[in-house]
């Protein structure tokens, strides 16, 4: 169970250069099989890197599990009172998030706007043949287009630069939960101070001066808010918007990264994910027209790439549920009220799931792209009733990206680009590249 209080954490947050699974993972699955105990983030817990069994708890919440989140997390997120929420009370939140990131939104809204913002940077950066940090200028593409539509967050016209302090508070969720002036922790929170300190302040002005139609998220907000008897409240709709703006863009930008370094390294995977997007162009009456969603829909190529790089990405190393009874698993009984952590990369990296499984072959995923709610070998979105609400979103940005990326530019690779995991996936040196027009010849 390791050291006292902070148990095991320390080895597994320690960082390594591999996008394999964690040693300290593997090592005691060596030591003591799929499933063992130890003591992490200050709290003990079981550990599961069976698919099986990791399949079966996401199934099963509700039932002998229920959602979970450490105290780290719930401070850094601003989620008190998640691990005692009803399912009533997620069920409402999650009806408010769809009405946003819901298929009919994306069709009638968010696939314009996103399709409109990725096409003016990307012909910014190749115009000028920009040398850019990639997953650092996604982050703020795709923020920028969720920040207008949660918020009409305009950056010209406001002091406070809201993604640079996402930035810091994203750089330090996994530190050591150490709140003192200096540590990575303290920044973290910092940085959700003053984000949080604006959005209580555009709550407060949209509330005193509601308007009558709706154009973002927050007037939908304040409608609920003025609604009798509401299930929102101030608080959790602040945390809302926070949460959402962070989950706008940390995932899709570092799995576009490791997508565009896979792509880099293999011209064969790259030339069919192009020859896919041109004959989008061609079946296209005028080639500069905005996607459809059709077309979105008709990118299978383009959904197993977006689908293997997740895989290998895992940006989301762990999740959590806790036990509603006594459990039996293999002849052992996991108690009442333990913490169970589910461990993706052991069901993402299995060979016996998976044929080479650190080899990026998009081709493994030809007729197998996933439902809506999930499957057994494929956890990045989740699974069960806490299946992602917004995985939809997430993949329709990534490929709406890919399909101007590989149509109207180029890209060279010009520095950085290694992988560190800590435990979630990063790139200490930045992944920069330069990215120049199609048309022109090649350097």
């Amino acid at each position: 169970m390791g050291l006292p209080l902070i148990g095991e954490t320390i080895e597994f947050m320690a960082p390594i250069s591999s996008i394999d699974m964690h040693p300290f993972i593997k090592i005691r699955m060596q030591r003591y099989g799929l499933v063992f105990k130890t003591s992490l983030f200050g709290m003990q817990v079981v550990v599961s890197t069976d698919p099986e069994l990791n399949y079966f708890v996401l199934q099963q919440e509700g039932k002998i599990f229920k959602s979970f989140y450490p105290k780290t997390f719930i401070e850094l997120f601003g989620l008190e009172d998640i691990n005692d929420q009803k399912d009533a009370k997620s069920r409402y939140l999650k009806s408010i998030i769809v009405k946003v990131l819901g298929p009919e939104n994306l069709k009638e809204k968010l696939l314009c706007n996103m399709d409109e913002e990725i096409r003016k940077r990307l012909c910014l950066w190749s115009a000028k043949e920009s040398i850019i940090d990639l997953k650092d200028s996604i982050s703020t593409l795709f923020f920028d287009v969720i920040a207008k539509t949660l918020i009409s967050y305009d950056p010209s016209t406001t002091t406070i630069d809201l993604m640079r302090h996402l930035k810091v508070f994203i750089s330090s969720v996994f530190s050591f939960p150490l709140n003192i002036p200096g540590t990575a922790y303290h920044r973290s929170l910092k940085g959700r101070k003053i984000v949080m300190n604006l959005l209580k302040t555009l709550l407060s002005e949209r509330m005193k001066s509601p308007r009558k139609e709706s154009k973002d998220f927050l007037d939908l907000l304040v409608d609920e808010l003025g609604k009798e008897n509401s299930m929102l409240t101030e608080k959790s709709a602040l945390n809302l918007i926070f949460v959402l703006l962070i989950a706008s863009f940390v995932s899709s930008s570092r799995t576009i990264s490791l997508a565009t370094k896979f792509l880099s390294e293999d011209p064969k995977i790259l030339k069919d994910l192009i020859d896919e997007h041109e004959e989008v162009l061609r079946n296209r009456g005028e080639s500069d027209s905005q996607i459809t969603w059709e077309e979105y829909k008709s990118m299978s190529f383009t959904q197993q790439v977006i689908k293997e790089a997740g895989r290998l990405a895992n940006i989301v190393p762990a999740s959590f549920r806790k036990t509603t009874k006594d459990f039996a698993i293999n002849g052992y009984i996991i108690p009442k009220d333990w913490i169970v952590m589910i461990y993706p990369p052991a069901t993402h990296l299995n060979s016996q799931i998976h044929e080479d499984p650190l080899t990026f072959n998009p081709s493994r995923w030809k007729g197998k792209l996933e439902s809506n709610r999930g499957e057994k070998n494929y956890l990045v979105f989740g699974g069960g009733i806490r299946y992602c609400v917004g995985a939809e979103f997430s993949k329709m940005e990534m490929a709406i990206f890919l399909h101007y990326f590989v149509t109207k530019c180029r890209w060279k690779d010009v520095k950085g680009g290694n992988i560190v995991r800590s435990p979630g996936l990063e790139f200490p040196d930045g992944y920069h590249i330069q990215v120049m027009p199609k048309n022109i010849g090649v350097l």
